[in-house]
């Protein structure tokens, strides 16, 4: 057995995509237009040779309320190379750190349509350091 995708479901896809490329930097691999079933998939991917899993982004064309915790997802998770250097990224462009990575390891963040994202440091710990340290956790993840 082999895991292909975790699918959500997005309302605005111009700001997941922003947000799961351009800040998070997963790589767009594919996308299907359905005029039929009025609704777009993007699959994304880390663009690591090791990691061929995807996220497939499905925006219902027609959607016009939020989706519910029920109706989109619970987590995802990236291991990544510099924790503090990413939620400085992501806090810069608008995005709340909502569990700072105050033990240098983990933080949590929401995607525009409130997934939640773990983000883990690779390997060991970072030394924990300002701002991050002591900033309190905000909201939920």
């Amino acid at each position: 057995m082999r895991f292909l995708h975790s699918m959500i479901r997005v309302r605005d896809l111009d700001a997941a995509t922003h947000f799961f490329c351009d800040l998070l930097g997963l790589k767009e691999v594919r996308r299907r237009e359905h005029e039929g079933g009025r609704f777009t998939l993007v699959f994304l991917e880390t663009g690591r040779d090791d990691d061929t899993a995807q996220i497939e982004l499905t925006y219902n064309w027609d959607q016009e309320e939020p989706y519910d915790g029920g109706r989109n997802f619970g987590h995802l998770a990236f291991a990544v190379p510099d924790i503090y250097a990413l939620c400085e990224k992501l806090q810069s462009n608008g995005v709340t750190i909502l569990r700072p990575p105050r033990d240098g390891r983990m933080a949590f963040v929401k995607s525009p349509d409130g997934i939640s994202v773990e983000l883990l440091q690779e390997g060991d710990a970072l030394e924990p350091k300002e701002p991050w340290k002591d900033m309190p956790s905000t909201g939920s993840w």
